[in-house]
């Protein structure tokens, strides 16, 4: 397993992006690339992207297979989706714990930096091998626990109240992707540093990417300016040359075939 730190200089206009689906593109571009050399390279496939969004990687996927079903849980996405990607895909609006396709029916299950979402985990990785054929591959990326560890010590120094989500441990859901069905036949962890004009910046491109959805929070609401103020200044600890603040975000990606039973 290949351990590397990958940075990504900041762009430095993205007022007009702000409005856009790609505002949180970098991280998703960057991982989502990073899986293709695990794609088959047979093309009379049915690919299946769980936690399609834009679309983006749904398009790539098209491309390359016969038949793609981009499916997600957002309609908005969904809807931008249909709009702007090959008019050959076939959208879902579906929950990953429910998928509705039909038991082996799939080839290949694309998901880039998704089922970090997913809790239970188990759940969706059973659905994902009850409609991936026998031989069939899952090809993910997920964050782990050490995803934005400055933020969460930048905040700790200010309340005990948990400001940032928790990642699971690589460690406890790596043996997930190895059962009697599915058997996870390479991985690897990457930390991907990206870099931010300030602390703003970064709030809104993790509010894009929904890692702003904290379920153990105490205080509804957002902070108060002072406790805002102080966490900022904290978060300095960890500034780079040329006043550039990163942010860590600890990527854990693999692939997974379904056994022949």
């Amino acid at each position: 397993m290949s351990e590397k730190t990958n940075r990504f200089k900041i762009a430095r206009s993205f007022g007009s992006a702000s409005t856009s689906y790609d505002i949180a593109a970098r991280l998703q571009r960057y991982c989502g690339k990073h899986l293709m050399p695990w794609l088959p390279n047979r093309n009379d496939l049915t690919a299946l992207d769980l936690g399609a969004g834009t679309g983006f990687f749904t398009e790539l996927l098209a491309s390359r297979y016969q038949r793609v079903i981009g499916l997600d849980i957002s309609k908005k996405m969904l809807g931008f989706a249909k709009a702007n990607r090959n008019k050959a895909i076939h959208w879902l609006e579906a929950d990953a714990y429910k998928i509705p396709l039909q038991d082996n029916s799939i080839d290949l299950v694309y998901s880039n930096l998704m089922i970090q979402w997913c809790d239970p985990l188990d759940l969706v990785l059973n659905e994902v091998m009850r409609v991936l054929k026998p031989g069939g591959l899952f090809v993910f990326s997920t964050l782990v626990d050490g995803t934005l560890f400055e933020l969460k010590s930048a905040w700790a120094q200010v309340d005990n109240d948990q400001h940032v989500i928790d990642f699971k441990h690589e460690s406890d859901i790596r043996p997930l992707f190895d059962g009697t069905d599915r058997k996870l036949l390479d991985a690897k962890q990457q930390d991907i540093v990206l870099e931010y004009e300030n602390v703003l910046h970064l709030a809104h491109e993790l509010k894009s990417l929904g890692a702003n959805h904290v379920p153990k929070k105490q205080g509804k609401g957002l902070a108060g300016k002072d406790k805002w103020q102080k966490m900022t200044k904290s978060y300095q600890d960890f500034l780079e040359p040329s006043d550039i603040y990163p942010a860590t975000y600890k990527v854990f990606s693999g692939l997974v075939v379904k056994l022949n039973n």
